[in-house]
């Protein structure tokens, strides 16, 4: 495994990031597909074999049981302060005010049951509350030692750099990472909010990474339980399929090239592009291996070129 520095922060994770997602209860409807408490346990011990210490899940992940999952599997398996744990706030009652913010970091450590967390992100932008409450409430969860440092995700560029001048103007803690959404498929923050981070030095974390499967495996659909029943995957790729599907082709032919996994060179395309650590939803122990696969291959840019060459605009997927 490698490690880097996520942003500014001085926290070291490894360049594989497990989203947990995957795991929870799936009577909270969220998802059918989601693992219970002993597969969890068991993805999460395979990670940690790895070397993979930073893991990020969500207060809505399947009602809150994805992150008692991963609290008990993480205190079943390693000490607290050996792992990054992330978590995130917006999809709740409030969205991101001061009350809510300020009530939902008590459930989350509750349920990861820790009195902590390394990274708090901003699940989406919230057009209902001041900038300056939401930055406010995040840098005194940071100030009270509740919360070492701040993440955002899937937003416009400008609505970022808004959030970004807020907490430098008035002496706020700042965001260190974003997750966004960006795969081979899906490039549309190349054009302001990568851009952005890169100026700002914000480790870059991405979601849906490859694609929820269409850049690690040469079919577009697969015969399991996620892919016949994830609408959010489908609502984000299914309608431009006929035009990415000639992008997962060059990326299967790399593959061939370097005899090694789909996965291993959708995930090489990010280090090449300069992401910190993509974010890597499994249900099998074998698609961390797949993914640990990468660091073994190191595109040329000619390569990166191949993969980049077909894509054309993309709607916003992400963004709200």
């Amino acid at each position: 495994m490698k490690y880097a520095t996520l942003g500014n922060s001085g926290i070291q994770v490894s360049r594989l990031c497990l989203g947990c997602m995957s795991f929870g209860d799936p009577a909270s409807k969220m998802h059918a597909w989601t693992l219970n408490p002993e597969e969890s346990e068991k993805i999460i011990k395979h990670a940690l074999d790895l070397g993979i210490n930073f893991f990020d899940t969500a207060n809505g992940y399947s009602a809150g049981t994805s992150e008692e999952y991963l609290g008990r599997a993480i205190k079943n398996n390693v000490a607290r302060d050996k792992v990054v744990l992330a978590s995130k706030v917006y999809f709740n009652e409030g969205h991101l005010s001061k009350a809510a913010i300020e009530r939902e970091i008590e459930g989350t450590l509750k349920r990861l049951g820790t009195d902590y967390l390394d990274l708090y992100i901003i699940h989406r932008f919230d057009y209902g509350t001041p900038i300056e409450e939401t930055m406010e409430a995040l840098n005194g969860l940071v100030k009270a030692g509740k919360v070492r440092a701040l993440g955002a995700s899937a937003m416009y560029g400008y609505q970022f750099y808004n959030m970004q001048l807020c907490a430098r103007d008035n002496n706020f803690t700042p965001f260190v990472s974003m997750q966004n959404h960006y795969n081979p498929l899906y490039r549309e923050d190349e054009r302001e909010l990568i851009p952005i981070c890169n100026q700002m030095n914000v480790a870059l974390t991405p979601y849906s990474p490859l694609a929820s499967g269409r850049c690690a495996r040469p079919g577009w659909e697969a015969d399991t339980m996620r892919s016949k029943t994830d609408t959010t995957a489908r609502g984000k790729y299914d309608s431009t399929e006929e035009q990415d599907k000639a992008i997962s082709a060059r990326i299967y032919e790399l593959a061939q090239k370097y005899s090694t996994s789909m996965t291993a060179i959708t995930l090489a395309w990010h280090f090449a592009k300069g992401v910190t650590s993509p974010i890597i939803g499994a249900t099998k122990t074998k698609y961390l291996d797949d993914a640990a696969a990468a660091f073994n291959v190191e595109l040329s840019a000619e390569d990166v070129a191949y993969i980049d060459e077909l894509y054309v605009p993309h709607k916003i997927v992400g963004a709200l």
